[in-house]
Formats: C-alpha cells, sequence, structure tokens
C-alpha cells in the first residue's frame, strides 16, 4: 500500500488573491452535513462564487480560461479559521493538487500534506509575477518543484519554502498516517505481543 512519492506536481494555475481565505470561504458548513467527502468539489469557495440566487458572481474558478487548473495561487494566512478538514478536501476534489501562497494556517497546512496537497510559501513579489503570467496564459505549464523547493513555469522560477516535516513526508511517499499504519500493522502487532497486549 506504498503511497506515490510527491517530488512534483505540474498543471495550469489560477489565481484566487486576498489574505485570511479561511476555511468557512473555502468550504460552507452547511455543505459540511455529509457521510463521505465526494461531491465537496462543486461546492468549494460556493458562497463567493455564487450569491443569494444562486448566479455566478464571476470567480475566478468558474472562468472558464482557468478550466481544470490543478494549481491554486493566493495570500497570506490560506486557510485560516476553523481546523475542518473538509476544505482541502473539497479543493482536492475540486482538482487542485498544489497551492502556492504567501503563508498557510497551520491546521490546514497538516491536512493538504495529508491529503498529498503541497502547500509551498512564496513572496508576494514572485506570486504576482506568476499570478501575471497566468493572466497572460492561462494555459502556461507551472510545475511545483517539491523536492528541490522551487516553482517553474515558462522559461521563469523562483524558490518557495516548504516545512521540512512535510517535505520529507512527500518527497518520501510517507504522507498519510493512516496509510503508515495500515502497511505497519504487523510490526505494530508484534511490539504490542511483545508487551503483552494482545
Amino acid at each position: 500500500m506504498a503511497l506515490a512519492k510527491i517530488t512534483q506536481v505540474s498543471g495550469t494555475a489560477v489565481h484566487v488573491p486576498g489574505s485570511d481565505i479561511d476555511t468557512d470561504r473555502i468550504i460552507p458548513a452547511r455543505f459540511m452535513k455529509c457521510v463521505t467527502f465526494d461531491g465537496l468539489g462543486e461546492f468549494a469557495f460556493y458562497d463567493v462564487r455564487f450569491d443569494k440566487d444562486g448566479k455566478p458572481t464571476g470567480h475566478p474558478l468558474d472562468d472558464p480560461r482557468f478550466k481544470g487548473a490543478s494549481i491554486l495561487l493566493s495570500g497570506t494566512n490560506f486557510g485560516c479559521g476553523s481546523s475542518r478538514e473538509h476544505a482541502p478536501q473539497a479543493l482536492y476534489r475540486f482538482g487542485f493538487r498544489a497551492v502556492i501562497a504567501q503563508s498557510f494556517a497551520e491546521i490546514f497546512f497538516g491536512n493538504c500534506t495529508t491529503l498529498g496537497i503541497p502547500c509551498v510559501i512564496a513572496s508576494a513579489e514572485d506570486i504576482a509575477k506568476l499570478a501575471a503570467a497566468v493572466e497572460v496564459n492561462p494555459a502556461i505549464q507551472v510545475t511545483v518543484d517539491v523536492e528541490n523547493n522551487r516553482v517553474v513555469f515558462g522559461d521563469d522560477s523562483f524558490s518557495v519554502k516548504i516545512a521540512s516535516t512535510a517535505h520529507e513526508a512527500l518527497t518520501s511517499g510517507k504522507w498519510d498516517p493512516i496509510a503508515e499504519l495500515l502497511e505497519s500493522k504487523e510490526a505494530i502487532h508484534g511490539r504490542m505481543s511483545a508487551m503483552g497486549w494482545v
């Protein structure tokens, strides 16, 4: 049950500007009444994508130019507020496989890592430069090089930061602790037997 090593993520990108984008904005609470996380993607950013009558507001996620984008660009303190796991689950099911922002809320960052979504930190200037390139050419390929702490797009690139523990977990394929436990069940049982617990 070995997990994939996540050394890089490539795809097109979309810029959702703003700071302090909290988990309630990412997935409004009323959509959390679900048994599984399946289907959460369609409700990502719902209350800013649609008005009170359900009409589209022109949010970047609904712009046809950015359809299918798998890399999300944003500002500071992304994922703040409630620690709801549904927020990264909604982003994952919307199709995002990496997030580039100026900073992340700690619990959100951890929840993303256990889904295999790298969250890398870049400067405001570098994010603005990438956002401008994406605006000019929405089809431009963006690569989040997790292994080498860089983002590459066209002929340009910039360095990013990621916590060393997350970097190690992603690049070694050990980013899901539940999968780790399941894979190690024989060793766990052996240790429990040795300690007289079974």
